[in-house]
């Protein structure tokens, strides 16, 4: 197994920076057109209807398709907009989608025409930080391009998506708390390196779980794509943009999309180490075999996305901050004082704190999952008229005389 050595980070030679960068721009590019695809395909087979089957063999050139038709799009600029800040929205939110990926390692130490380098960017000694600020700079776009439409429905979904990552981002960062506990480094290198036995996942559960449930809320997809219900807002924030500035939004949802699956297997899934069984075979850990370990373990949280978008339907808002706020904030604290107990105990020599840890993690997932049943599960039973008078957030049903029930 062959780890970076720090000191490699900032050696490079410039053309093998910029192949690098090219590399991330061109990995997350061809992610997001296979994702859009693999989607619709994906959704068609869960809801028995075919998917795209006409552009390209077996529809396969279809996301390039739409690409193409929304280049060529006329670009609609409504009268009432302010001008500067509605065309420099999209590019606000494209931009910190693709800067975040920045650090994380995708491989191990390779050699690449005679110059060893790291399968990673760059690293920084707060890498977490780093993405978790460069993310929360995306919400920026989307508030600023509902304000800058002009419109009333634009505005009020910028304003749901800052109340929506303000919210859950919280959670997410109280997420990673017992990961830098246990890994003690916010490096991104040094978090996979400190996952070589036991990935965090086995470790922290109740940390992965919260982390799985904010990462879907902080890419506003469903069931929490509360700023773009077209029940209630007709698109969201960006109803009043067409062509290339609304393909920038959608390019900007799917690497955002990406990162945060490349983050969960950063933080919790030993990001490039092979998974079980093949980090039995020597060399699976080596060379540019975990390019291969990586991009599937992020494919699999792509195809978490896709299945909670066919499963589940959309929370009301009122559900989607209690989420947030009252079960994902308290659990996160209270499991991080558990984990800061049990990581002081090891280090007074108690042999058998990950037991405990785990048997804690279990027990406190077990309550979470409980707890997000509730609201996730919907509303299945058709509530009496007695139920229902006076009742949030169904209406009193109006009383009908015995004469119009007969007629």
């Amino acid at each position: 197994m062959t780890y970076p050595d720090p000191t490699l980070f900032g050696h490079d030679p410039w053309w093998l920076i910029l192949a690098k960068a090219l590399g991330i721009f061109v990995f997350l590019l061809l992610t997001v057109l296979s994702a859009i695809l693999i989607e619709r395909k994906v959704l068609g087979r869960m809801q028995m209807r075919p998917g795209p089957n006409r552009v390209g063999p077996w529809g396969l050139l279809q996301s390039l398709a739409d690409g193409v038709k929304l280049a060529l799009k006329e670009g609609l600029t409504p009268a009432s907009v302010d001008k500067p800040i509605y065309l420099l929205a999209p590019i606000i939110s494209v931009i910190p989608a693709f800067m975040a990926f920045a650090v994380i390692p995708m491989g191990g130490a390779v050699s690449v025409f005679g110059h060893r380098t790291a399968l990673q960017l760059t690293d920084l000694p707060v890498a977490v930080l780093y993405i978790l600020a460069v993310t929360s700079i995306g919400v920026y776009g989307i508030v600023l391009a509902g304000w800058a439409s002009g419109s009333t429905y634009p505005l009020l979904g910028g304003l749901r998506s800052s109340a929506q990552v303000i919210s859950y981002e919280v959670a997410m960062a109280l997420s990673f708390a017992a990961v830098f506990l246990y890994a003690g480094t916010m490096s991104t290198s040094g978090i996979v390196a400190a996952q070589d036995r036991v990935w965090f996942v086995f470790l922290l559960l109740p940390s992965f779980l919260v982390y799985l449930t904010s990462m879907v809320g902080e890419t506003n997809r469903a069931p929490f794509d509360l700023p773009e219900a077209e029940g209630e807002l007709v698109g969201g924030f960006h109803t009043e943009y067409s062509s290339l500035k609304f393909a920038m939004f959608m390019l900007a949802e799917y690497v955002n999309m990406t990162t945060v699956s490349a983050l969960a297997t950063t933080m919790f899934l030993g990001g490039w180490h092979a998974p079980f069984p093949f980090n039995m075979i020597d060399g699976a850990n080596s060379g540019w075999w975990p390019l291969l370990w990586f991009t599937a373990k992020v494919w699999g949280f792509m195809f978490f996305y896709i299945w909670l978008r066919a499963t589940l339907p959309r929370l009301r808002y009122d559900q989607f901050m209690a989420l947030g706020w009252k079960i994902l904030i308290p659990v996160s604290l209270g499991w991080i004082m558990i984990v800061a107990i049990t990581h002081s105990l090891r280090g007074h020599g108690y042999q058998n704190w990950a037991t405990g840890l785990i048997g804690a993690a279990v027990v406190l997932a077990g309550i979470l999952v409980a707890a997000l049943w509730k609201p996730l599960r919907g509303n299945t039973v058709q509530p009496t008229p007695e139920q229902s008078t006076g009742a949030y957030p169904v209406p009193p049903l109006p009383a009908v005389s015995k004469e119009t029930a007969d007629a």
